[in-house]
């Protein structure tokens, strides 16, 4: 005799946003950022959170200047002639996902204090500080600022 569990099946977790910013879909965020199971859904859900409250503050006098010409949501807004339809929704996304990834990559860096796992901390500082600038550049891409960044020598 043998039995076969059936699979079953997990209603997906979706994080309400601002009427004129995308919900978040956790799992479109784990596939997107390789997240593997280490991370809990609920710490996962706290970092999607905090990036979005980010970003959402980042966007805010973009959003009003947008409403104010009658757009009611980031979906709705014109792209660009020169981008495919959908992207500064894409570009949102993107600045939240790379916004929780980084939180996490801070979170999770002493989940191992030896010798190799302070060399990967190390690394993951710079693809922390990568997600950062990927974040920036989205949402100076939505606003249609420059990617500039300038440091004195």
């Amino acid at each position: 005799m043998s039995l076969i569990a059936a699979g079953g099946t997990t209603e997906p977790v979706i994080i309400t946003n601002a009427a004129f910013f995308p919900d978040l879909n956790l799992q479109e965020f784990r596939d997107s950022m390789r997240l593997d199971g280490t991370v809990t859904d609920e710490r996962a859900q706290h970092a999607l959170e905090a990036a979005m409250f980010d970003a959402n503050r980042s966007l805010a006098d973009y959003m009003k200047s947008q409403k104010d010409l009658g757009f009611d949501s980031l979906e709705n807004v014109q792209d660009a002639d020169w981008q495919p339809s959908g992207t500064n929704v894409r570009l949102y996304l993107r600045a939240v996902w790379c916004l929780a990834k980084a939180n996490l990559i801070e979170r999770y860096r002493d989940y191992d204090s030896t010798g190799k796992g302070e060399a990967r901390a190390e690394a993951m500082d710079l693809t922390g500080d990568d997600l950062r600038r990927d974040a920036a550049w989205a949402l100076s891409d939505i606003r249609g600022a420059n990617r500039t960044t300038v440091e004195l020598i």
